[in-house]
């Protein structure tokens, strides 16, 4: 029997794959290459499901590629915006997903077609991923895991010490990590850790269940939480928010200092590969620190002897140091450097910013350290910014570099490291205690004594905002609260007004609240 072939044209007739397919139109087909031979098609199948069903499939086994159709298109352009942050890999190996030049996926030969239905059914029947759930994919008319965004740990064979620096340090390699809550109970070492993205639950989940930490010894066992989220009210070692590194320790102690305070010992820990479950960014070794004082912890590759140092009481757990990010998604026909500047300096001080010249949805953020960075992305990432649900991850570039004087496209990238309207510039600052998420809800400051209601509303109507509520914090008539209708009116007000000038030598200061008018 000859091999299946797509009716679009025969297999002789497919042009070699092109590192440039971004130029092919959203499809419901989906190309798919560098599949390991020994991949199943269950695994390759398992790979987009969390996105939609798959209705047709076809494996180029010689060429390592398949074609893939799933039963939306708009299932297809979820899975092809999530792949472009995560790689996917199967049996260790990265797997590059994008669309066809084909619309519509249709086998020739009829016992292969018949295979593949059979398949296809059993594969999407037992599959996590059949039902979606409102989230930033949801938004975009996408589609994401059912279950939900924070996942529930055991611990198993703990023959060394778990701490939250180095779950952090694990799990952060599938995603923005944003709480972590570890306790015991019956007699188990356990803990509940939360993503910004379901989809980062889901792969984690997938790559790290049933793996251990060292060796055969501290075995991780993972399944979903019922809890939608994790509410922590202060940081230490056995809770922490990521997002709000200004908590207290409890007890009455104050907050830990900021910026974090850098890792004193480090220690080397190794996962072995994982055996064959597909999946995103696989981790193969990763780096934490702890603030305990560890033994010699045998390796799989050899021994890796850990340094005596400890880290001072209350030090921070080390965050991914790079303090560059990546946002993408952008309204190329909306933002401005100085859009992002304003934006991203809600939650720590922008050094630059670079929107790409060939790509104006993509964009470069350099905050002034990595804590600051991790806060950004914390908060922001799976926003709603003029039309379009924003992604904002760690870049691999650890500076953004200015560009030679005229060089076309310069006005694409900006330095802001001297500006004045920067937030956290000096320690202990009041601004490091009003670091509050996205809200629908603004807190003005430095208005003018003259200033009105009437004043105010008009000035935020003027943007396009619809003011729902307004009014005067009684205390100080300098500050007031203004409920607008949604939290992206909010986004886009603040970067309008933020240092508006409302004369009397007084310019409008904005930031989220945490209270509700």
């Amino acid at each position: 029997m000859s091999n299946p072939t797509p009716a679009a044209g025969n297999e002789n007739d497919q042009k070699k794959f092109k590192a440039d397919r971004s130029l092919c139109s959203p499809s419901r087909v989906l190309h798919i290459r560098q599949i390991p031979s020994d991949a199943t098609k269950a695994e390759i199948i398992s790979l987009v499901i969390p996105f939609g069903k798959v209705t047709n499939f076809l494996r180029i086994k010689r060429k390592c590629q398949a074609l893939l159709e799933m039963d939306s298109e708009e299932a297809a352009i979820a899975l092809v915006n999530y792949c472009n942050y995560f790689v996917p890999h199967l049996h260790s190996q990265p797997v590059y997903i994008q669309f066809s030049k084909h619309t519509e996926l249709k086998i020739a030969s009829s016992p292969y077609r018949a295979r593949t239905q059979t398949s296809l059914q059993a594969v999407n029947a037992t599959q996590p991923g059949n039902q979606a759930v409102p989230g930033a994919y949801a938004v975009e008319g996408g589609h994401c895991p059912y279950q939900g965004s924070v996942l529930r740990i055991i611990v198993e064979n703990l023959h060394y010490p778990v701490t939250i620096e180095v779950l952090y340090q694990i799990f952060s390699k599938f995603g923005s990590v944003l709480r972590i809550v570890i306790f015991t109970r019956n007699n188990q070492f356990q803990a509940l850790l939360q993503y910004a993205d379901p989809m980062n639950a889901y792969y984690a989940k997938m790559n790290l269940d049933g793996q251990s930490i060292y060796g055969m010894d501290c075995t991780l066992h993972i399944d979903f939480s019922k809890l939608g989220t994790l509410k922590v009210k202060y940081n230490n070692e056995r809770r922490r928010d990521f997002t709000r590194l200004g908590l207290p320790l409890g007890d009455g102690q104050p907050p830990l200092e900021l910026p974090m305070a850098p890792a004193c010992g480090t220690q080397n820990f190794i996962i072995p590969s994982y055996r064959g479950a597909p999946g995103f960014a696989p981790a193969m070794a990763f780096t934490p620190v702890s603030s305990y004082s560890f033994p010699v912890v045998p390796a799989p590759l050899g021994s890796l002897a850990p340094t005596s140092a400890v880290p001072s009481p209350g030090a921070l757990p080390a965050v991914p140091a790079n303090s560059v990010l990546l946002v993408s998604n952008l309204n190329p026909e909306a933002i401005t450097p100085h859009g992002l500047f304003i934006l991203f300096g809600m939650y720590g001080d922008v050094y630059r910013v670079k929107i790409m010249f060939k790509k104006k949805s993509n964009a470069l953020v350099q905050m002034a350290d990595a804590t600051q960075a991790q806060l950004a992305m914390g908060h922001l990432n799976g926003q709603k910014l003029y039309g379009r649900v924003i992604h904002a991850t760690l870049s691999k570039h650890h500076i953004i570099q200015l560009p030679p004087e005229g060089q076309k496209g310069n006005d694409l990238t900006k330095d802001y490291s001297n500006s004045p309207l920067h937030r956290f510039r000096k320690s202990g600052s009041k601004s490091f205690q009003n670091i509050f998420p996205p809200s629908d809800t603004l807190r003005l400051s430095n208005i003018p004594p003259s200033a009105t209601v009437e004043d105010m509303e008009n000035l935020f109507e003027n943007t396009g905002s619809t003011v729902k509520a307004f009014r005067f914090i009684q205390k100080d008539c300098r500050m007031a609260l203004i409920q607008l209708g949604s939290v992206e009116e909010a986004f886009h007000a603040l970067i309008a007004l933020h240092n508006h000038d409302l004369g009397e030598k007084h310019h409008l200061r904005i930031s989220f609240s945490k209270c509700t008018i």
